[in-house]
């Protein structure tokens, strides 16, 4: 009687661990889930129904009454209970009773506690029950804490690290990149998914596994430290992101790129800009050029491939600095602005602020963040647009081919009727004026043009053209190209600036201006004589699309802070620094012990390994066993629970015949049927050669090489 109290009390608590190990698992995949969806109080209440419900479940399953009722009724019953639950949260916060009695803030917090406690614990018990009764339910299981994972870090999907800010405030505030603690997540719900698996598996083996899948988790946080970051990919409609180039060479490539384009991708960062000057723009917008479509191939505007064209544009990167050829003219209408910029995605060539003439590397201040920092400096305008009127066109250097390539525009006679006509109510003091017929042109585009796309035109031999004279709907590639051939047919030299367009009003106050994908833009250029090029820019009134994003204030502070690497901020973050807990040395002291554990693993592998070629005779009987064990677990191969070492020679006879001999050997000199020198260094050495033989031949290439890099097979000889 006494026996059977004690084997049923080590089988329940042979069930309760694991039980306690699931629930913990399932309670974690809650709280990342409800961090964005709800206050602590919530949070707290999904991690409690969570526990409750799985332990009801587990402990319960196989006990009246649950043991009786069918999965269809348990289920029903507990979306009842969320129904129940949900019904009581909203009455608590729809009455007036409890918020007057203690305050709207506890009446409320009370809603999110009962809302949640219900969510969580109706959602488990199915999730469980399932589990427990059918094949698939552990499968349900697993794939609902993956979604939970993903759910709460897609946020970060395209770079948005700041989120969810009760992450990216805490890392903000200590300096630290909440990337770290973006993989920490990610680690955590590997070893989740795995400890799902295992559990309904093999409960032995489970401190193993999970030894193990750590170490390939904290690896990939070492692989980040050392090669960076993985780069959100992108949607890039205007080819501005991609592998660096030395120079701009053929675009080889239709630049309306109509089919490929969507908004899905719109909020992910590409770039962070900080003003090291004092700067606002008159047209409400910072314009930052990469490139230019300037010489016409025969079907459309491309890249230059002429030394004396665009001689203003930087067009590769540099490890020191690099100025432009041919700085803007005017220069006491424009003043001198220095900005710091922190790529985030891989360009193909530089950008600045308009009108940059020159370019300088810097040192990289997060290598894991940024792709590549340096300084640009600009000669940006002041000049308001009345500045432009009465000005006299082109360059006086320009030789006459240069002319007739900045003139150059497709062998469609509509273009110059369409221009001809949208400038014949000017004032006859502009009729002549090329500002006022540009900006005459740029009005029409405004009040008829249609922002879009989704549009067809770029499968047409002219896409401008078949936007212009067709439904006028288009996006920025298609403004900036019609309106530059318009200006083209009227003898106003003109090219096709893309880069990135920021609204002024998204630098807040600040000096950091945030880039996102949003913001990538093509837009006409007018070259005024004594001035430089000039942006005339459409800007549609109608659209059809939503490309406004929310401010992304935290995100632009956090990587203009990483990108400054101010000695203010560090202060500032040493003013911020309210816990006692140093996250950074924490993942420092971790990432030690972790080594030291590799390191120290290994050691003993070798040391097991290599011993009993030093050993004395009267030591070989275990240290050469021992050794065999080593190697036979490390393939997947060792004793079970119970299992004597004879059964085991006969059942690894398959793969190390010779483990038979070797077995017997050991026995007989262990139990002292044999004197211990009978058998002496140089046989047990032939023995241990011709085992390790025998399981090179018949063990899986792929068996050995995780045999060979696994530091702990060891710890399961015996």
């Amino acid at each position: 009687m006494t026996l059977n109290r004690t084997s049923n009390k080590a089988a329940k608590t042979q069930h309760f661990l694991p039980t306690s190990l699931r629930a913990a698992i399932i309670a974690s995949s809650y709280w990342v889930l409800s961090l964005s969806l709800t206050v602590v109080s919530g949070s707290l209440a999904s991690c409690i129904g969570c526990l409750l419900a799985c332990y009801l479940i587990d402990l319960g399953i196989h006990r009246s009454p649950l043991k009786r009722l069918r999965t269809f009724t348990i289920n029903s019953m507990s979306l009842s209970f969320l129904l129940v639950g949900l019904w009581l949260a909203s009455l608590v916060t729809s009455t007036s009773l409890l918020s007057s009695f203690a305050s709207p803030m506890f009446s409320y917090n009370t809603g999110e506690f009962i809302k949640w406690f219900a969510i969580s614990a109706s959602l488990t018990v199915c999730l469980r029950v399932l589990a427990q009764r059918t094949s698939y339910g552990a499968v349900i299981e697993i794939l609902f804490v993956a979604i939970a994972f993903v759910i709460t870090l897609s946020a970060h999907r395209n770079g948005m690290i700041h989120r969810p800010f009760l992450i990216g405030d805490y890392a903000l505030t200590r300096g630290i990149d909440p990337s770290s603690i973006l993989m920490a997540f990610g680690c955590g719900a590997v070893l989740s998914l795995a400890a799902l698996l295992m559990i309904e598996n093999n409960h032995r083996r489970l401190p193993y596994h999970f030894t193990v899948l750590g170490l390939v988790c904290f690896s990939l946080l070492f692989y980040v430290r050392l090669f960076g970051l993985p780069t959100p990919q992108l949607t890039d409609d205007l080819g501005l992101t991609g592998q660096e180039q030395a120079g701009n060479g053929a675009q080889r490539e239709n630049p309306f790129r109509d089919s490929e384009n969507n908004a899905d991708d719109k909020e992910a960062p590409v770039a962070v800009v900080v003003f090291r000057d004092d700067y606002e723009p008159l047209n409400g917008s910072y314009y930052f050029r990469e490139s230019a479509y300037s010489q016409f191939n025969g079907t459309l505007l491309d890249f230059t491939t002429r030394s004396d064209m665009d001689q203003d544009l930087i067009k590769n990167f540099t490890n020191s600095r690099i100025e432009t050829i041919q700085p803007p003219k005017a220069t006491d209408q424009r003043t001198t602005v220095r900005t710091s910029i922190g790529m985030l995605i891989s360009h193909r060539t530089p950008f600045g602020l308009e009108s940059p003439i020159a370019y300088e590397n810097t040192a990289n201040p997060n290598n894991l963040r940024f792709k590549r920092t340096y300084d640009s400096y600009s000669q940006a305008p002041e000049y308001d647009f009345n500045y432009l009127l009465g000005r006299e066109l082109g360059r006086a250097d320009w030789s006459q081919e240069v002319w007739d390539e900045y003139l150059e525009l497709p062998d469609d006679p509509r273009y110059k009727e369409l221009a001809e006509s949208l400038i014949v109510d000017l004032k006859s003091e502009f009729t002549d004026d090329p500002f006022a017929k540009a900006w005459a042109i740029k009005t029409y585009l405004d009040e008829s043009g249609i922002y879009s796309l989704k549009n067809e035109h770029a499968y047409e031999t002219d896409p401008a053209g078949s936007f212009l004279f067709g439904d006028l709907t288009g996006y920025c590639m298609h403004f900036s190209f019609a309106a530059t051939y318009m200006f083209r047919s009227l003898g106003i030299p003109a090219r096709v600036g893309i880069g990135y367009a920021v609204p002024a009003s998204n630098k807040a106050g600040g000096s950091s201006l945030l880039i996102q994908a949003v913001h990538g833009h093509a837009w006409p250029e007018i070259y005024f004589r004594d001035i430089g090029w000039v942006i005339v820019d459409p800007a549609p009134q109608q659209t059809l699309v939503d490309m406004t994003t929310d401010p992304q204030n935290n995100l632009q502070q956090l990587l203009g802070d990483m990108l400054r690497n101010d000695a203010s901020f560090d202060d500032f973050l040493q003013s911020q620094q309210t816990s006692a807990i140093n996250l950074q040395l924490i993942l420092n002291v971790l990432y030690g012990l972790i080594l030291a554990t590799l390191l120290s693993a290994y050691t003993v592998k070798f040391y097991r390994s290599w011993i009993p070629s030093r050993a004395a005779t009267d030591k070989q009987y275990r240290l050469s066993y021992r050794a065999m064990l080593d190697q036979l677990a490390a393939i997947g191969l060792h004793r079970q629970f119970g299992e004597s070492r004879e059964q085991f020679a006969r059942r690894v006879e398959a793969v190390a015949p010779s483990m038979h001999k070797l077995t017997n050997q050991h026995l007989a000199l262990a139990l002292g049927s044999q004197d211990k020198n009978s058998f002496d260094a140089a046989k047990w050495a032939e023995l241990r050669s011709a085992i390790a033989d025998e399981i090179g031949r018949n063990t899986q290439t792929w068996k050995r090489v995780v045999a060979w890099i696994n530091p702990f097979s060891w710890l399961l000889s015996k």
